[in-house]
This record gives C-alpha cells, sequence and structure tokens, in this order.
C-alpha cells in the first residue's frame, strides 16, 4: 500500500517539541486545518505529553484538551482523526466526537483499552514502550538485542489483540521510537524495518524531533526538521507504511517522491 503521513497535533503546554502552540481550541482546529491542506492523511490528537520524563494529566483535563478539537475539526473536515492516549475513557469519549483510529503509546496494556478498541471496531496502532513516559530513558536495555526483542513483542501483542478481538486489518504496529531506546537503539530500529515487516503487519515510524536526533546533532528539536526528513525517508525506504510527522507540508513531498520511485 502507499504510504499514509499522520500530522501530529498536540494540544499540551508541555510536549517536548511543539507544547503550548495550539492550547486553545482554535489554535488546535486552525492548525489541524493547515495540515489538511498540506495533504496529511490523518491527524493524531494528543492531550498528554508522553515525552520522556512527563507526568500523567487527569483523565477530565485530558477530556477537556482533545474532545472539543475532534468535534470542530470533525464539522468543518473529512480527515481521518486518531487520539493518542493511553486512556481507555478518553478514547472512547475521542471516538465519539469522530476519531476512528487510537494510538496508544502503551501498547494497549490496559485491557480496557482492548475492549474499547474491539467494542467500536476502530483501526489501533500498537506501539512498542519501554516501561512508562517518566521513566523510560533511564538507562533502557534489551539483553536480547533491541530487534529481536520487537520481533518477540510485536508477535505476541498481535496474538494477545486478535484473541481479543481486536481484526487483523485494523492493527499497525509501531516499534516505538525513543520511547525506551538509546541512540544506538533506535538507529538499529531505522536499519532493520524489514526484518519488523516480517511479522505481517503494517508498520508505523514516527522520529519527527526526536531527542536522539538532537544527541546525533546537537540541536533543539526546532531545528531538526532536515534530519527528521532524512530519518523518515530511511524508514520509508525500509517499508514503513505510516510516517507521524510534525512538518506536514514537507513530509508531503517526501512520501510522493518515494512512491514515485518504489513505482518504477
Amino acid at each position: 500500500m502507499k504510504a499514509k503521513l499522520m500530522g501530529v497535533l498536540n494540544v499540551t503546554p508541555d510536549s517536548f517539541s511543539d507544547g503550548g502552540q495550539f492550547q486553545t481550541v482554535e489554535d488546535a482546529v486552525s492548525r489541524g486545518l493547515k495540515m489538511v491542506e498540506e495533504g496529511v492523511d490523518i491527524l493524531d490528537v494528543g492531550g498528554e505529553s508522553t515525552r520522556p520524563g512527563s507526568s500523567a494529566v487527569s483523565l477530565q483535563q485530558e477530556l477537556d484538551r482533545v474532545t472539543p478539537v475532534i468535534k470542530a475539526l470533525k464539522l468543518r473536515s473529512s480527515i481521518q482523526i486518531s487520539i493518542d492516549t493511553m486512556k481507555p475513557d478518553v478514547a472512547a469519549a475521542a471516538i465519539e466526537a469522530g476519531a476512528t483510529l487510537i494510538n496508544d503509546v502503551a501498547g494497549f496494556r490496559n485491557e480496557k483499552m482492548v475492549e474499547t478498541a474491539v467494542q467500536y471496531d476502530v483501526d489501533i496502532c500498537c506501539v512498542h514502550m519501554l516501561g512508562i513516559p517518566k521513566s523510560m530513558q533511564n538507562q533502557p536495555e534489551y539483553k536480547e538485542g533491541v530487534i529481536e526483542h520487537l520481533l518477540r513483542w510485536m508477535e505476541e501483542r498481535v496474538e494477545y489483540l486478535t484473541k481479543a478481538g481486536v481484526k487483523d486489518q485494523r492493527i499497525i504496529l509501531d516499534p516505538g521510537i525513543g520511547f525506551g531506546k538509546t541512540v544506538a537503539h533506535n538507529l538499529e530500529i531505522l536499519h532493520n524495518l524489514n526484518k519488523l515487516k516480517s511479522i505481517g503487519f503494517p508498520l508505523l515510524v514516527g522520529a519527527s524531533r526526536k531527542s536522539f536526533i538532537t544527541k546525533i546533532l546537537g540541536k533543539p528539536p526546532l531545528e531538526l526538521g532536515a534530519a527528521t526528513i532524512a530519518a523518515h525517508t530511511a524508514a520509508l525506504l525500509g517499508g514503513a507504511d505510516y510516517i507521524r510527522a510534525h512538518d506536514v507540508a514537507e513530509h508531503r513531498d517526501v512520501l510522493d517522491i518515494v512512491s514515485c520511485l518504489q513505482s518504477q
């Protein structure tokens, strides 16, 4: 299938790259509609930062951030909307508001989140994360190697999800760039996406402005646009089916060029 572009729309004050930029409903909706104009395929709306070291927000606070934005976007666009959350009640409210994809960085560890996915029969993105956001970057280690670990994790997650009633065609897998990974782990993942593709499910890669690129280049998140594109181009050539990014217009061009190359 042709790779799809997921645009990041964080309605948070503290996300690592764009925190505080789109805190009001009006600002977030305007940004979302701008991304639609720029060629995004999916808008990923999030109301809780999952940057390294972050703490959870309350259920009500997250609901208040995301549901008005999703409702307003659905009134003005037919774009597919994803809800980026670890809370089942937020996922359910977002779906009622118009979202059709649950993006769970906790990898559907919560049984109620799985039940929500089955109940509403929506697409899901199951993300690998080592531990929780607050501590995931505290010396992450994979004794068997990160690729072997991810292969086993993906197989286990798919078996668990499908047995619970999630349809195969609804599942997207995300190796979790930056979620409990060292620089070396992240580079190894990008270099070995073909092995992860052997599981047989679509892969999503989100390296946009992540700290491992900062550690390589010594630049802050807002100066990582070109480097992000380089990482995502490698991911697309390695077989990624979805790219999650902040800079939509630039990534739209990248996806279209790579698609042309792959169709030759």
